[in-house]
């Protein structure tokens, strides 16, 4: 599949950097600002912004881990966001000898979660819009994605197209539940996260949804190596709202890596 690739900056150091759901690769361009040594490639994932839809019937895991697969070089830095995020570890896991280092933002992997009850909070909280999905009504769903998801950023100030866009990829949204919830991709095996030796940094808001902190708690517990940085102030969507912040989280994970 020929996703739709953005670049952003012209530095000596590659970064492939994946965007959260219902997102676009254009979304790391604020980072990018704040990262001159950094050259980003920033597709944009299938069934997102300029690239071409998910095919039929397929697991929305595995159709994005296999589009992007092909943009991995020999030696490069991976990043994600959210679901990105997801991505991001899968790819380290399968060929981790390419991958210099790993910057995590808020990786949406509910599977990894550390404690059985945060979990189940979350579980219900996603239901609803679960619920809303299954009505139809794709506009209802999108809206209450985004009440969860949004970072604060109130449904009513996106314009329609927007609007209609995000509802548009709902489909995508309700597709992810089995590998982010089941791991049905078999991430957390025993002794598969520990194989990874690059360096590696999860970052989260500390005002995002608190399933996040759970999510890091249980990846980092079988990463010893991983630090985790908490931008102040910041809810989900730091890639938008602190960009300078998680820039410079992303150039000292890259600067981390060994010679």
């Amino acid at each position: 599949m020929d996703l739709h690739i953005t670049t952003l900056g012209s530095g000596p150091i590659p970064v492939l950097a994946l965007h959260c759901g219902l997102g676009r690769g254009s979304m790391w361009k604020g980072v990018s600002k704040h990262a001159p040594d950094l050259t980003i490639t920033a597709p944009d994932l299938p069934g997102h912004g300029r690239s071409p839809a998910f095919p039929d019937g397929v697991d929305v895991h595995d159709a994005t881990t296999e589009a992007v697969r092909p943009l991995m070089r020999d030696w490069v830095h991976l990043a994600g966001h959210s679901f990105g995020a997801t991505v991001a570890l899968r790819l380290a896991l399968e060929v981790p000898e390419q991958v210099a280092s790993l910057t995590l933002v808020e990786p949406v992997f509910f599977a990894a979660a550390a404690n059985a009850e945060p979990k189940a909070r979350h579980r219900a909280a996603e239901e609803r819009v679960f619920a809303a999905y299954q009505t139809g009504d794709m506009l209802a769903a999108a809206r209450a994605f985004n009440g969860l998801w949004g970072g604060g950023v109130p449904w009513d100030s996106f314009p329609p197209e927007v609007q209609q866009g995000m509802a548009q990829g709902m489909g995508f949204i309700a597709g992810t539940e089995a590998s982010l919830w089941g791991d049905c991709h078999g991430l957390l095996a025993p002794g598969k996260l520990e194989a990874l030796t690059c360096p590696i940094t999860f970052l989260r808001g500390e005002d995002t949804v608190p399933i996040i902190t759970d999510v890091h708690k249980g990846l980092m517990a079988r990463l010893p190596q991983a630090r985790e940085v908490v931008v102040p102030c910041a809810g989900h969507m730091v890639t938008l709202t602190h960009a300078s912040a998680l820039a410079e989280a992303l150039t000292t994970t890259v600067a981390a890596q060994p010679a």
